[in-house]
């Protein structure tokens, strides 16, 4: 996983807000594979190595179902370490007959679902970076359907849940504009844009990666926020090579104007323009 360590800027957890934990935890451990690794009675922890934490889900008291059309996740992107490993899951999604759905975006094989809450996820492999297609600093990117012929000739093993080697790929978020969100996101937090889907869609990542972070307006320009009780993101980390390269960005992002402050100790939290809650770790 060379672009989620090192000197790259890459998503590092994902916090969810959900109305029943119980049932979520359920759906996490049975249908992915997860391994909690801490839980009280309204939060836990989960992990693909038993150690460390790519997923937090709560249940907030007064939480409410997720809103439609507004900012937050569109989906969260669980990379594994090999194709083998997706032709794996796709047999253990048919066999609890999980619906799915599917593409081959030529870097990369994806599958794509739902939590109980609604929660986009996608899962997904890489192709190796070699075969990837640049032009003019953007990497070439596409929507095909999935050859799942091709794919499960690759099958090992029965599914026995995320391998260990898993990361959180990339997060894809609902966003209520561009200009300024490219703005935060470029300027501020220090990411390139490496793909545009049209007018609506922009992709971007460090280290030439083919997307750390995805940004639409799909849920209509000028979406609002979703309400503070509403199921959904609650907050995604960002991880930094180091605490200097953390500092150089929060004088970027307070030099466009966006305010940082430390939440807790060593989490520095910061808003992008729509919403969207961001922890800042080392």
């Amino acid at each position: 996983m060379e672009f989620h360590s090192e000197s790259n800027i890459y998503v590092g957890e994902v916090n969810l807000k959900v109305t029943n934990l119980e049932r979520s935890l359920r759906f996490y451990q049975e249908v992915i594979g997860f391994q909690i690794v801490e839980q009280s009675e309204r939060k836990a922890k989960l992990s693909a190595n038993g150690k460390t934490v790519l997923l937090s889900i709560e249940q907030p008291e007064n939480v409410t179902a997720k809103e439609r059309n507004t900012t937050g996740l569109y989906h969260f992107a669980l990379l594994l370490p090999n194709r083998s490993d997706l032709a794996d899951i796709v047999n253990h999604f048919v066999k609890i007959g999980l619906p799915i759905g599917s593409s081959d975006h030529l870097v990369s094989e994806a599958l794509y679902f739902s939590d109980p809450d609604g929660n986009g996820i996608e899962i997904y492999a890489d192709r190796v970076p070699a075969q990837w297609t640049w032009k003019d600093g953007e990497v070439q990117m596409t929507v095909d359907p999935l050859d799942f012929k091709d794919l499960l000739s690759e099958a090992k093993q029965e599914w026995k849940g995320l391998p260990a080697k898993s990361v959180m790929g990339h997060i894809h978020l609902h966003v209520s504009e561009l200009s300024d969100i490219e703005e935060f996101y470029i300027k501020g937090l220090g990411f390139e844009v490496v793909s545009h889907l049209g007018s609506q869609a922009l992709f971007i990542a460090t280290g030439k990666y083919h997307h750390h972070i995805g940004l639409n307006t799909w849920a209509g320009e000028g979406a609002p926020a979703p309400s503070e009780n509403s199921a959904g993101l609650s907050w995604y980390s960002l991880v930094f090579p180091s605490k200097e390269a953390r500092e150089r960005v929060v004088r970027q992002l307070e030099g466009i104007g966006s305010s940082v402050h430390e939440e807790e100790e060593g989490v520095l939290l910061t808003r992008d323009p729509s919403g969207n809650r961001i922890h800042l770790l080392v």
